[in-house]
């Protein structure tokens, strides 16, 4: 599933001649782990109010998001993916609202989209403590952030983080790709930051030194961050170390692989190490059964549409409002 990924990212940038493919390849366990384990969403229905929220802060590594949606089955054919960052595309440089179904938020200036997840909480939050009753959680849903060093280096971050922990934004979840390199090199020399400290400081829970290309490490995070968010413990960091480019043989942690196109040398090599042996852009049909999130997705919403019938019948005042 994570390999799938890889190979869509390095396709769709090496076809755009420009791009991010290093941090959707070194993301593609975590993203596995949230989006196949976790997430809570619907493809058929990007709007459902209940979904979970997901907010891909280091917007330049936007492929890995344009992925996750076509995989799991959203409006975003093969054919945007093969359009990557071309005039009229659904699938822009940097994700952009109201473009692709399923894109939350804009993004792409870094820290902006954790500031933006920090709303996104503070709103479940408040509209949780208006609308839910007993036996009535309408207002029920966790928001998820993937951010890496960028975001964290930004004055922003710091505001929105602090403000997070300060109210106890406990559905905040927030995944830092801890790769050591931006598109200047290893960033050692200018982001010496204890980041685990700093956010325990801001009062958020810190879960670190997590594998970020072992699947079953990352969803055991999620899940225990998701337990904090239940017992109501603040907002939750899950630190994963990754290697940028993990699969390419040559470039894999190295600056080389942040914000260019791999090569087609390197990609063919890249195939061979990680044993995806299908045509560019050629998705196996299992890897789309794995990934496919709109049977449950849909089911999930249809559990929450009657819930809510009940909600109205009871409480057709406060149904009225929510919708």
């Amino acid at each position: 599933m994570a390999n799938a990924i890889r190979a869509l990212a390095m396709d769709a940038v090496q076809a755009a001649k420009s791009g991010h493919p290093g941090m959707p390849m070194g993301m593609a366990e975590i993203a596995v782990a949230l989006w196949a384990r976790h997430l809570k969403h619907n493809p058929q229905n990007p709007l459902w109010a209940d979904r979970d929220r997901f907010v891909l802060s280091n917007g330049h590594g936007s492929m890995l998001l344009y992925a996750l949606l076509h995989l799991t089955g959203y409006d975003l054919p093969i054919e945007e993916l093969k359009n990557f960052r071309q005039l009229h595309s659904k699938t822009p440089g940097h994700p952009e609202v109201d473009i692709t179904p399923g894109i939350e938020t804009t993004t792409g200036p870094l820290g902006q989209g954790i500031a933006n997840a920090v709303g996104f909480a503070l709103a479940e939050k408040l509209l949780a403590a208006e609308f839910n009753e007993a036996g009535f959680p309408v207002v029920d849903h966790n928001t998820y952030v993937f951010l890496g060093d960028g975001c964290l280096m930004e004055g922003i971050s710091h505001e929105a983080c602090s403000l997070a922990g300060t109210l106890g934004l406990s559905k905040l979840i927030v995944m830092y790709d801890d790769n050591g390199i931006s598109i200047d090199g290893e960033v050692e020399h200018w982001f010496a930051d204890n980041t685990p400290k700093r956010f325990e400081a801001y009062g958020w829970n810190v879960i670190p030194n997590v594998n970020g290309h072992n699947v079953d490490a990352v969803d055991a995070a999620i899940a225990q961050a998701k337990q904090n968010a239940s017992l109501d413990k603040g907002p939750t960091l899950i630190c994963c170390k990754t290697n940028i480019g993990e699969g390419s043989p040559n470039l894999a942690g190295t600056d080389k692989v942040h914000g260019a196109p791999l090569g087609d040398a390197e990609i063919a090599a890249t195939r061979a190490a990680i044993g995806w042996e299908h045509a560019p852009f050629d998705i196996p049909a299992e890897v789309y059964n794995a990934w496919d999130a709109q049977v449950e997705g849909a089911a999930r919403q249809s559990a929450w549409d009657k819930l809510f019938e009940a909600y109205r019948a009871k409480f057709p005042a406060k149904a009225a409002e929510f919708k």
